[in-house]
């Protein structure tokens, strides 16, 4: 029997060689483990790497939040086929990102191509495939978008290994905020003007978007005032064009979905409801980017919203 000192170092040989073996392709040398950490999610607990450098994202706000904390991610879905990534972010800060199918509908074999170390989104989008998405890398998601959009940065941040970027991100939002505040007159003025989002669709009814919603979290944060019927929880109401005296307002800004001959735009804005509102005699109506108010949600998307608002109601 060999001597206990003998035995241990016998057995760590044959577990180490056992490694190697197990590790090594070809015969070359095993390749060394990759450290990582554990981040809870949507969906339980995921192993990332200490700071993630091939990135895909497979949401708006996903994409948002990687360009935000410093990285251009090598693959992100969009809207619709054949359709540009954001066109609100930055184009050199997208350059080289590969399209990956679209939102709802990832490529997985597109995905798997660009050799992720990470892939971000969210259950309402990829829920069904958390398994096949975490078989090509550590997959991290968000319950929800929308109004849980700082919460889902800050998760989207520590998966990215980017915690003290997303604290500097954060800081200069409050700080954009507060200075947005303080051109409007201050809180009481703020509250004090009533403002709303309405939007156009194509084939659809027109939306007056509610409270939980990004473009209502960001109203919140100005503490801007909210028509009685539009101050609630809640997505969004539908109106007809007969029912354009629930879009009362001190500002409207609204924006069109599609093609805008086949939404109520042109119904609603040469009638004589929507002449009779006061928003529109006094010429505080504004026409915005969609894709950028219902997409851009993000901290990059939140800060070009404010500039907007800033330039209506202190213009």
């Amino acid at each position: 029997m060999l001597p206990a000192l003998t035995r241990r170092t016998v057995l760590t040989l044959a577990s180490g060689l056992a490694l190697a073996a197990c590790g090594s392709a070809g015969g070359g040398p095993a390749a060394a483990p990759t450290a990582g950490r554990v981040v809870r999610h949507a969906r339980g607990d995921s192993t990332v790497p200490e700071r993630a450098a091939r990135v895909v994202a497979l949401d708006t706000d996903a994409l948002d939040s990687v360009v935000a904390l410093g990285l251009t991610p090598v693959g992100a879905t969009t809207v619709a086929e054949g359709a540009p990534l954001s066109r609100y972010l930055p184009a050199d800060r997208l350059a080289g990102t590969k399209a990956v199918g679209t939102i709802g509908q990832p490529n997985l074999e597109s995905i798997a191509a660009l050799k992720p170390d990470l892939i971000l989104s969210n259950q309402v989008r990829d829920d069904k495939r958390y398994d096949e998405l975490s078989k090509i890398a550590p997959t991290v998601l968000t319950r929800t978008t929308g109004p849980a959009w700082k919460e889902n940065a800050r998760l989207h941040a520590e998966a990215l290994g980017r915690r003290s970027e997303a604290e500097a991100v954060e800081a200069a939002y409050r700080a954009k905020v507060a200075e947005l505040v303080t051109a409007l007159g201050g809180p009481a003025k703020a509250a004090a003007t009533k403002v709303e989002m309405a939007r156009f669709l194509a084939g659809a009814p027109t939306r007056l978007y509610l409270n939980d919603t990004f473009v209502g979290s960001l109203f919140r944060d100005l503490g801007l005032g909210r028509p009685a019927n539009q101050d609630k929880p809640g997505f969004s109401i539908e109106i007809s064009p007969e029912q354009v005296d629930q879009a009362a307002a001190d500002v409207i800004f609204y924006s069109v979905y599609g093609d805008a001959a086949k939404s109520d735009r042109s119904r609603i804005v040469d009638g004589a409801l929507w002449k009779n509102l006061d928003a529109v005699r006094a010429g505080r109506v504004y026409e915005v980017d969609d894709s950028l108010w219902m997409l851009g949600i993000g901290y990059t998307g939140a800060g070009l919203i404010l500039d907007r608002i800033r330039a209506a109601l202190t213009g």
